[in-house]
């Protein structure tokens, strides 16, 4: 599970610089976002008893989230 977290964010992630060339807007970054906050809702509603794998799947995704959000601030300051 950590690293379908992962792997989404990051292709995300890179997807969103790599077809945008103007980052106002950055429809990809922001579908991220969105994509993110619903596996994030999913996941903490989800029944508890994972192992500790669902809570650490919990960080990841708002680990994920906050680095999507730090690239689209990054790259409109830039």
């Amino acid at each position: 599970m950590r690293r379908i977290v992962l792997a989404a964010a990051v292709a995300f992630f890179l997807g969103g610089f790599a077809q945008q060339a103007h980052a106002e807007r950055q429809p990809r970054m922001r579908d991220a976002v969105v994509h993110l906050e619903k596996a994030l809702s999913a996941l903490q509603n989800a029944s508890p008893d994972k192992g500790g794998h669902r809570v650490k799947a919990i960080a990841l995704t708002e680990q994920a989230l906050g680095e999507v959000r730090e690239g689209i601030k990054h790259d409109n300051r830039n």
